[in-house]
């Protein structure tokens, strides 16, 4: 019994000294990398295209992710008024990210879109799920070029593994870039510490979860404004009260059983809650009432804005005539300080390039370019390829460009019309083969799109999609500085109720 008791009691002095050490360098190193090499196992496609079954948790004690359960919902103040605020005649777009790796693919994602969909039918929800298993932050940092900043969500919901550094760097980019609020995941717990047989290992990637998800991500959260949501804490205190392993929750050592995802999308939904004496913050999103804020004259409407996006909301669908024929319905030329969007070559968007073989993971990480994009399809064709994927070569064809170059994966590849560029970290070829002996042969095809983020005409919806076409962006990504809106209708006038402007809270 002395034994047992001295063996106990050199546990918690052990854990006590892991958990001083983690606060001691959280002041000293605020972002670090993990201790240890987190190798996410990848899962298999039915585990991650589950489809929502409803779940629900029946089991005692769920315990609540916030202090104060009053503040769930506060950092999603501006995305919960859009919701709640929608009606058949006014139907709000609300656009919504799911992004980070497997966990945040899994099926609670499913739950929350569901559950999003029944609460608010009259909202016009546009969801996508665009989280990459198997990538940590590390590699989001680079894929999030294409994933999130052109998808400019109102609301992101964000999980995902990897060093700190670069999970604070796309927080910030999303901060600088967009206007998205953000539902910030902590890591749910995977293992528990209980014996005197624990590997030193195992407690100190514990202790490590612990401060990332209960000190780092709080602060993180607080600097850049996040909603978070104190996942850990919660999931052990529900594991201990009803004395189960965390096993109960998982399918391996990482990934969520349907046990794990109902606990998972209940914690979630509990931070989608809107109280009404939250006012929004008027300084990222403001709304223009044509008529009382901006007025036509003389077929031109002006707005001074200062942000980088634009968006026009048509009028209400029952003062909409049927079809066009109406002449009293007409378009609008857009300008933006004197010129039309297309000219500016910011508002162009690469989407992420296609998958490599056999796995759900891009082929190229990112693709940027060096001079002037069109909207146009790419390909990549690889020529030649050695055994272990790590040397190819490759050319590239643009739809409307033509043929634009040919090079080496271990080279920096700039084409000859500068509008494809690609360095060679890049390339995940090598990786595919290395983690899942899956050979790239000679041959094989690579294709992204580039898609305007503008219009240069605006033409108001009408018909049966209206409530799915009201809000229309007519510039995004613009340099976000003061520019001048300019709307000229050659028959008058065109039937918009609001003009709404986007300004990134970080320059």
């Amino acid at each position: 019994m002395r034994r047992k008791s001295l063996l106990l009691l050199a546990l918690v002095s052990f854990s006590l000294a892991l958990l001083l050490a983690a606060a001691f360098n959280l002041i000293a190193i605020p972002s670090f990398n993990p201790p240890f090499e987190f190798a996410e196992p990848e899962p298999s496609q039915t585990e991650i295209d589950v489809a929502s079954t409803h779940l629900s948790v029946t089991a005692t004690g769920i315990p609540t992710t916030v202090k104060d359960a009053a503040q769930y919902g506060y950092g999603l103040r501006r995305t919960m008024n859009l919701l709640h605020g929608s009606t058949p005649e006014h139907p709000n777009t609300v656009r919504v990210l799911f992004y980070g790796q497997s966990i945040t693919r899994q099926s609670w994602w499913l739950e929350i879109e569901d559950y999003l969909r029944q609460r608010f039918p009259n909202a016009n929800l546009l969801t996508a799920n665009r989280a990459i298993g198997g990538f940590d932050s590390t590699k989001l940092v680079r894929t999030a070029e294409h994933d999130l900043y052109s998808f400019y969500p109102d609301l992101m919901i964000f999980h995902v593994y990897g060093n700190e550094e670069d999970y604070e760097s796309i927080i910030a980019n999303a901060r600088r870039r967009t206007t998205t609020e953000i539902l910030l995941i902590s890591d749910h717990v995977t293992w528990l510490p209980g014996t005197a047989n624990d590997l030193p290992s195992r407690l100190e990637e514990y202790e490590w979860h612990n401060q990332h998800s209960e000190q780092w991500l709080p602060q993180l959260a607080k600097q850049y404004g996040c909603e978070l949501i104190e996942i850990r804490r919660p999931w052990e205190q529900y594991l201990r009260a009803n004395a189960l392993p965390a096993s109960t929750m998982l399918i391996d050592n990482v990934h969520l059983n349907d046990r794990g995802n109902a606990l998972m999308a209940t914690l979630v939904r509990n931070h989608l809650q809107q109280m009404p004496i939250w006012a929004e913050q008027p300084d990222m999103v403001q709304t223009h009432l044509v008529g009382t804020d901006v007025q036509w004259n003389q077929g031109k409407l002006v707005l001074e804005f200062e942000g980088n996006r634009i968006d026009l909301l048509a009028t209400t669908i029952e003062t909409m005539p049927e079809t066009r024929s109406d002449t009293s319905l007409s378009v609008a030329k857009v300008l933006i300080d004197g010129k039309p969007p297309s000219e500016f070559p910011e508002l162009y968007a690469i989407t992420r390039p296609s998958d490599a073989l056999g796995v759900d993971q891009p082929a190229v990480l990112q693709v940027s370019a060096a001079n002037s994009l069109i909207p146009e399809r790419w390909t990549a064709v690889i020529t030649e390829i050695n055994d272990t994927c790590d040397r190819f070569k490759f050319k590239v064809y643009g739809s409307e460009t033509g043929f634009d170059g040919e090079g080496q994966n271990e080279r920096q590849f700039v084409s000859q019309s500068g509008r494809v560029v690609i360095d060679p970290e890049d390339w995940w070829l090598d990786d595919v083969y290395d983690n899942l002996q899956i050979a790239t042969p000679a041959g094989f095809q690579i294709q992204w799109q580039v898609e305007p983020l503008f219009t240069n005409v605006y033409v108001p919806p009408i018909g049966q999609n209206f409530a799915q076409h009201q809000t229309v962006t007519v510039a995004q990504n613009l340099p976000t500085t003061e520019h001048t809106l300019e709307l000229i209708a050659p028959n008058g006038e065109v039937p918009i109720t609001a003009i709404r402007t986007y300004q990134p809270p970080l320059p």
